[in-house]
């Protein structure tokens, strides 16, 4: 029996790459980098920041790294306002809350990020517990940042389910033992279960997820 449910921010409650990709083209082409929709996919999408700048600015020192850091966040913010939840999330959401499991946000965001999505997502007061990186001083793909949501919500891996968009997400919540479902909204079904997800969903409209926790399914618009 399920008690709880944790996902992830980025890519998995909305498709944020078509935000996130142009915001570091604008932030990286004054320094003489420019980028495409591969070299995103392949080192930027997924991992944190600090590991993005690290590669891309070996020079910098570790203070002027997390002011670009800062900046491209800044610059992503202000684009914010363009977001949609994944198909079916809110009505997900909900009819999971209405059965009484917890649900818990885990994300290698900074928390000005998380607060502006949520805000622009309409989720706001949706999650029992909110589990930021930045203040456990752990990133995915390292556990640590789902195995403090476990503490937090007092559930076992195995009452639980994550949901990711990412190799690195699914390493850490697959490394907290709990059973990840991966969201194929960045990444190829075959990427997401190779990197450990026993599931792909291609949103929370999916009917193998819903049947999964025994959900109405969605009637399409008529």
């Amino acid at each position: 029996m399920y008690r709880a449910l944790l996902f992830d921010l980025d890519g998995t409650l909305a498709e944020t790459d078509s935000v996130h990709l142009p915001t570091w083209v604008d932030v990286l082409r004054p320094h003489g980098i420019e980028i495409d929709e591969r070299f995103f996919r392949e080192n930027i999408s997924g991992r944190s920041n600090s590991k993005i700048v690290e590669d891309l600015f070996p020079h910098l020192s570790a203070e002027d790294g997390r002011d670009l850091a800062d900046f491209k966040e800044e610059r992503f913010r202000e684009r914010v306002h363009e977001l949609e939840p994944l198909p079916g999330l809110l009505d997900f959401m909900r009819e999971a809350k209405r059965r009484g499991l917890a649900l818990a946000l885990v994300t290698n965001a900074p928390e000005q990020n998380v607060e502006a999505m949520l805000l622009a997502l309409e989720l706001e007061g949706f999650f029992d517990e909110v589990v930021l990186s930045d203040e456990i001083g752990s990133v995915k793909p390292d556990p640590a940042p789902y195995r403090t949501a476990l503490e937090k919500l007092g559930v076992v891996p195995e009452e639980a389910l994550a949901f990711e968009d990412s190799t690195s997400g699914i390493t850490s919540a697959a490394g907290a033992g709990i059973p990840t479902i991966g969201i194929a909204s960045t990444q190829a079904p075959e990427t997401l279960e190779e990197a450990g997800a026993f599931m792909v969903a291609e949103d929370f409209a999916d009917p193998k997820l819903r049947n999964l926790l025994d959900l109405p399914r969605e009637e399409p618009e008529a």
